[in-house]
């Protein structure tokens, strides 16, 4: 086992591998330092909104930290309120409060089985990694562990291309619309509010700013202009054909031949809703088999299609969209934003759409693209370093670091022995890797590695 092992970021990833960590009984004392960067212990971007408009976009039931504890999740939250069902859609905060709860737990359990634990709150500034060792580098002090884990989570959204400097620097384009949302207050308010994208951050973005801006009216763009889908209003009974679509996915690794397959499963009357459910647990392996000219021809082509199919949103967050729709405070566009320049007292977009040029004027832009994951831009200084020494590979289609299927990250072509990574960062090689059941999932596994003899 790896007596020694740093765990390197503050959010849900970090947490869950921590619990797993702290919850066994290794044969020898485990020296576990965890640098969580500051903030609140485990919750991360995603969990630590107070807003009660922010849910969660998978039932409770499915929602435990822990893959051999399915019910951990909902057993916490129905202490509270008994009436809690696990088909329900809940506040995010709650998480943020079970994913607090269970470090405190994993904290204390640490103790009771005799592990030396650090919690630093800091950032860490660079990692050395050799064969027998990786150094961590934090401040003015560098520790030496037997393994390092990157639980990293979102990187640093970037500005889009086409964002002139002046826009960037009147504050009038947001880049990353967390620190806004936890800010905004009542009026006054910018009346004409342009969201560049149309996934789920858009929707926590319109659902936060319509209430605290009532005067405010907005407008979103994205290539196709289509919301999220909604998942159904109950849950329903898995897709009966599962095993016999996978196996002949697997047969022909091409997306075009996938794509007919699952039309195919969609006419003999299944919900596509359980099909793509279906799905999930397979796609890390499928996507494995896909050759990167056909991943390369998915993101271009369906990846908007399935993010809408798979990151749903929960009934009563679909209907409260569609009424600012129809009360006419929200308008949805398609096209592509080639431009955002200063224009007078407003901002100016300049859009494209089927080759035709269009211009909108906005006070103020919001930027609600999703995830960053190109490790190669990111403005993250431990991830500039590691790249900038050729510590670690991008991955070639921008999803994170190339790693092998062991979450161990890849060097001059070979895995290092030592430097793992857990949840977003994986995403180039097992694409599901940013929601719970697969971060969970991954924990475990990776736990079993870090203390197996």
């Amino acid at each position: 086992m790896f007596q020694r092992v740093a765990i390197i970021g503050g959010g849900a990833a970090a947490a869950t591998l921590l619990s797993e960590l702290l919850g066994r009984r290794p044969p020898r004392m485990l020296h576990l330092d965890w640098y969580t960067g500051g903030g609140a212990q485990g919750r991360g971007v995603a969990y630590d909104t107070r807003s009660p408009r922010h849910l969660l976009n998978v039932r409770a039931a499915s929602m435990s930290m822990f893959a051999g504890k399915p019910r951990g999740f909902l057993d916490f939250v129905q202490r509270d309120d008994p009436s809690i069902a696990g088909t329900d859609f809940l506040p995010r905060f709650r998480y943020g409060d079970y994913l607090e709860a269970e470090v405190a737990h994993a904290l204390q359990q640490g103790t009771v089985h005799g592990h030396d634990v650090h919690v630093i709150p800091l950032a860490v500034d660079a990692l050395v990694p050799e064969r027998d060792k990786v150094t961590v580098i934090c401040g003015d002090r560098a520790r030496c562990v037997g393994a390092a884990v990157l639980a990293l989570g979102a990187l640093p959204p970037q500005p889009l291309d086409g964002v002139s400097a002046d826009v960037l620097a009147s504050d009038r384009y947001v880049v990353d619309p967390w620190p806004l949302l936890a800010g905004a207050g009542v009026d006054p308010s910018p009346r004409k509010v342009a969201l560049i994208g149309l996934g789920l951050t858009a929707v926590d973005v319109l659902l936060e700013l319509s209430a605290q801006w009532p005067r405010a009216e907005f407008t979103a763009i994205s290539r196709h202009g289509l919301l999220p889908e909604a998942h159904l209003n109950a849950a329903a009974a898995p897709f009966g054909d599962s095993a016999e679509l996978v196996e002949s996915m697997r047969e022909t690794p091409d997306i075009r031949r996938w794509l007919r397959l699952v039309r195919e499963a969609t006419r003999q009357g299944a919900d596509w809703r359980t099909i793509v459910d279906s799905l999930r647990p397979h796609t890390p392996g499928l996507w494995n088999e896909l050759p990167i000219p056909q991943r390369a021809r998915f993101l271009r082509h369906l990846r908007w299609a399935w993010e809408r199919a798979r990151h749903r949103m929960p009934p009563q967050v679909c209907r409260a969209i569609a009424a600012l729709e129809q009360a006419g405070r929200l308008q949805r566009r398609r096209g592509y934003v080639q431009a955002v320049d200063l224009s007078g007292d407003a901002l100016q977009l300049t859009l494209t759409r089927a080759g035709a040029m269009q211009t909108m004027r906005a006070d103020l832009v919001i930027q609600t693209t999703g995830l960053n994951l190109d490790v190669s831009r990111a403005d993250h200084p431990l991830v500039r370093q590691l790249i900038t020494n050729m510590h670690v590979t991008p991955d070639p289609l921008g999803l994170g670091m190339q790693a092998g299927s062991d979450g161990r990250l890849l060097h001059d072509g070979q895995c290092w022995p030592n430097l793992f990574a857990i949840g977003s960062l994986l995403r180039g090689s097992r694409w599901e890797s940013i929601a719970m059941p697969e971060i969970s999932q991954q924990a475990r596994s990776l736990a079993d590695q870090l203390l197996a003899d």
